[in-house]
């Protein structure tokens, strides 16, 4: 197979638009040949993961290619950083840490690009539309944008995607193309009630299920008897791009490319067909709690970052109450969600309640929490999956009514009813 580049790749490569396109395109250029691309294609928008400081190495990054004058070619949102920088000082967050992720931050901003700080850009002005060429980083969002939108993403990685954005353009590979968006595994939904399907803690289960038995295979899934919200598609996404490597699922009926099964799999037979029960869906809940413990110092939400609809959500739940003194309640959410949060009035009774926010980061990637701080609770399958490893705490995992009440309490309680046998 032959890597062609076309004559403007060749321009950028040889450095006739300046230094910082150059060292993008010579880095694009290779991994899209090593990724067996035949070309590169254009794209319309960008969203660059890479803005998380993780270490030296990202940070020297960033600023050897602000340092050359580099421009981002399309419309671009930033990822969440390593930093609240409003409220980084209220946490255990080292100085030296926060220094060196500002740091980070002033160079990607420096690029030209949209300052979203956000993992879920699709909750922006800037939320692509069905069939536009994007290279998004971060995974939840990836997976919302291939699978709920109908945009076109690969699973791009730090600091690849910057390079995509700088140069406008990405590999023709993968999920770019329409013969490898097919559904490659059929899982049916069996006798799941209605009553659990429009609850919020559903979808993060059946996402955690679904990556870990579908791997990067493409899902599809049949039998759903609602409609569900963006919010609980999120969830579904998040869940399953951290369990396993799904970048595109569909839904037979909710999807844009899934009206039927038949569509879903463009034509072909599924490779595997799973029925999928309450006894899987009980077990893969099971997964998600990592302590025998109730006790509970910390409830954290946001994972991906909280909506306008999910603050409008979680208001009546926390109005005229007071969460317990022992523990602390945090939610996580962009600068612009909170804005609007705000403007709606739902902040003032999260505020009554004992809550807090912390904006532009993400506890699992800032080290925010202090040692005293052992055993978590949260809504997320994305964070429970992650937080043992990336945190080294014990977690619970329960509805976002669950996480209210143990809140209250101070200690965990879940509301068992519809998971009952």
């Amino acid at each position: 197979m032959t890597f062609t580049l076309s004559d403007k790749d060749q321009e950028m490569l040889q450095g006739a638009h300046g230094p910082a396109v150059k060292m993008a395109m010579s880095i694009l250029a290779r991994m899209a040949e090593v990724a067996g691309a035949k070309e590169l294609l254009d794209i319309t928008g960008a969203h660059i993961d890479s803005t998380v400081y993780i270490g030296d190495a990202g940070l020297e990054f960033a600023e050897r290619l602000a340092s050359l004058g580099a421009k981002v070619a399309v419309p671009t949102t930033l990822n969440v950083s390593g930093l609240d920088e409003h409220h980084w000082k209220e946490w255990a967050v080292p100085p030296l840490w926060a220094k060196q992720a500002q740091r980070q931050m002033v160079a990607y901003q420096s690029m030209g690009t949209i300052p979203t700080w956000t993992c879920a850009p699709y909750q922006t002005e800037m939320k692509p539309k069905f069939g536009q060429q994007i290279a998004w980083g971060e995974s939840n969002a990836i997976v919302f944008a291939n699978s709920v939108i109908g945009a076109r993403t690969e699973r791009y990685p730090d600091m690849f995607d910057v390079c995509c954005a700088v140069t406008g353009r990405a590999p023709a590979i993968g999920l770019h193309l329409t013969e490898n968006r097919a559904g490659k595994i059929l899982l049916k939904l069996k006798d799941i009630p209605e009553a659990l399907q429009m609850g919020d803690d559903f979808y993060p289960v059946l996402g955690h299920y679904l990556g870990k038995i579908t791997l990067d295979r493409i899902p599809v899934i049949e039998g759903m008897s609602m409609i569900p919200n963006d919010d609980q598609l999120k969830a579904l996404g998040a869940a399953a791009a951290s369990s396993g490597a799904v970048a595109l699922f569909h839904i037979v009926g909710v999807t844009p490319e899934a009206p039927t099964v038949e569509a879903a799999f463009q034509g072909h037979a599924p490779q595997e067909t799973i029925i999928v029960t309450m006894d899987i869906l009980r077990q893969a809940r099971l997964e998600l709690t990592h302590t025998d413990n109730t006790k509970l110092d910390m409830v954290v939400l946001g994972s991906p970052h909280f909506s306008l609809a999910e603050f409008k959500q979680l208001a009546p739940l926390v109005a005229g109450k007071k969460k317990h003194v022992g523990v602390k309640f945090l939610v996580t959410s962009s600068r612009a969600m909170t804005q609007l949060a705000q403007q709606a009035g739902f902040l003032d009774q999260l505020k009554e309640f004992g809550a807090q926010l912390t904006v532009d980061t993400c506890i699992l990637t800032t080290p925010m929490l202090p040692k005293e701080i052992e055993f978590l609770m949260t809504n997320s399958a994305k964070f429970a999956y992650y937080a043992p490893g990336l945190l080294n705490k014990k977690i619970a995992f329960g509805s976002l009514a669950d996480c209210v009440n143990s809140a209250i309490v101070g200690e965990i309680v879940r509301d068992e009813t519809l998971w009952k046998k």
